[in-house]
């Protein structure tokens, strides 16, 4: 297991329980794989340095993570595909 975090940042456009939503189906991604969240922290809505998709805001989050290397492929294959999530990453400790 292996330290990592996870910035996401969602559709700006997204209520209370969509976010929570799409925060809990990662999250829940980590723990199915046998990993854990240590921490989540949610930034909020903030200005984009650049439009993204015809967006100019978005709402931030980070997750802490302990997980397995092996996951991180599937993990980024996941949020690539997830649909309101702009931009993510993902990087080790």
């Amino acid at each position: 297991m292996r330290e990592y975090e996870v910035v996401v940042i969602v559709q700006p456009d997204l209520d209370d329980t969509a976010f929570a939503d799409v925060v809990g189906r990662i999250s829940g991604w980590i723990k199915d794989s046998g990993g854990e969240v240590s921490k989540t922290d949610v930034w909020g809505k903030r200005q984009l340095a650049y439009p993204i998709r015809k967006y100019t805001e978005g709402q931030y989050f980070l997750l802490d993570v302990n997980m397995a290397p092996t996951f991180g492929v599937e993990l980024d294959r996941n949020l690539r595909f997830l649909e309101p999530v702009i931009r993510y990453m993902l990087v080790a400790k």
